[in-house]
């Protein structure tokens, strides 16, 4: 696997159909988020990610537990989070289920931090949302170390101390798993991710193209500024959002009435708007194509698209239909396209193999030296 990766991702909504006035149960809908991982790899898909919430109309309070049950019934895909909370989860807690479900998973996991959005979930895990920001950056601060340092020693704010702490299983092949810092608006995230010389993933689904352009190239030239490579070697990755059917048309008739009451941006904006001004894109495979060729305009060669396609109520029958057309028709086209006038400078998307063996090259550098 080279170059971009291509994926889904979901955010667990148990979301009425508008069409026919069913909601799901809970267990539906948690095995609805299974099929479409295990027709992700089947169709050729690298990735599946998850989202993590807390409060209804949401199932994935538990992340690692579905992928860990995915890891099972899969070979080849990278499991990852749309989110992971780190300002309400204990950092050590994420440490050691990382840990354990990279090792379950033979290193086919990574995982992308960010604030959420969800308010009232703060509280409930005894936080201040007005410490989001600080929450987040002390938060990875000793997750960083903890899959890191064999044996930690740590005093923060906002957690217990640790006195000669051990996290274990310790990561595989001593590698942790990838990060990506996700963020729609903060660039405190970006600039969090380029100190680290981690991943950033701007989710950009619910904002104009301009915006999101400004936070990756934050992000690049403060990777840079950190010394961790040039601008184009920093690794970015993006959402987006999409519905297809043969014909346009069709596609905009069908999606209309999940578009009009999805939960997040429902009875707001018109379609048309929110298509003209955000990723999203209904319509057929081949307009996908065309707009999300559009992405490196502003965001440069990238390692990592992920679309959502299952949310605000649709059916599992039409969202596998949309992940049979992301891996037949779409992705495989998009492969080529992005692979086409690509530097040789800018890095593949990371997998935990080639961080092992970047890992053992740096190692054999520093002998030598």
């Amino acid at each position: 696997m080279t170059g971009t990766q291509f994926g889904i991702f979901t955010v667990g909504d148990v979301t009425p159909d508008p069409t026919t006035g069913r909601a799901p149960t809970e267990r539906e809908r948690i095995r609805a988020m299974v099929a479409m991982a295990q027709r992700a790899e089947e169709v050729g898909l690298d990735v599946f990610a998850t989202g993590e919430h807390h409060n209804p109309p949401f199932v994935p309070s538990s992340p690692t537990t579905m992928l860990g049950w995915i890891a099972a019934r899969t070979e080849r895909l990278i499991l990852s989070t749309a989110t992971t909370l780190i300002t309400t989860n204990d950092p050590v807690k994420i440490a050691e289920d990382f840990a354990m479900l990279q090792h379950l998973a033979d290193g086919r996991v990574d995982l992308m931090l960010g604030r959420g959005n969800t308010g009232p979930v703060y509280p409930w895990f005894g936080q201040d949302i007005r410490e989001g920001i600080n929450l987040a950056i002390e938060n990875y601060a000793l997750l960083y170390k903890l899959w890191r340092e064999d044996v930690v020693d740590w005093e923060g704010r906002f957690r217990t101390p640790l006195q000669g702490f051990t996290s274990t299983p310790r990561p595989m092949d001593d590698t942790p798993p990838f990060v990506w810092h996700g963020s729609i608006r903060s660039p405190e995230i970006a600039e969090q991710a380029a100190y680290y010389g981690d991943g950033f993933f701007a989710n950009h689904i619910f904002w104009p193209r301009e915006h999101t352009q400004r936070m990756v190239e934050l992000y690049r030239t403060r990777y840079a500024a950190y010394g961790h490579g040039t601008p184009e070697q920093a690794i970015v990755g993006l959402g987006g959002q999409v519905f297809m059917r043969r014909n346009s048309q069709d596609a905009v008739r069908e999606f209309r009435p999940y578009f009009d009451n999805a939960p997040v941006y429902g009875h707001g904006p018109s379609l048309e708007e929110f298509t003209a001004q955000t990723p999203l894109t209904v319509g057929t495979p081949e307009q996908v194509i065309e707009k999300t060729l559009t992405f490196r305009e502003y965001a440069g060669d990238y390692q990592r698209q992920l679309f959502l396609v299952d949310h605000a109520g649709l059916p599992l029958k039409t969202v596998l239909e949309q992940i049979d057309m992301l891996g037949e028709e779409v992705v495989p086209v998009l492969r080529e396209e992005f692979a086409k006038g690509r530097p040789a400078e800018v890095p593949d998307a990371p997998t935990h193999e080639s961080r092992v063996l970047a890992a053992a090259a740096r190692r054999e550098g520093s002998d030598a030296a």
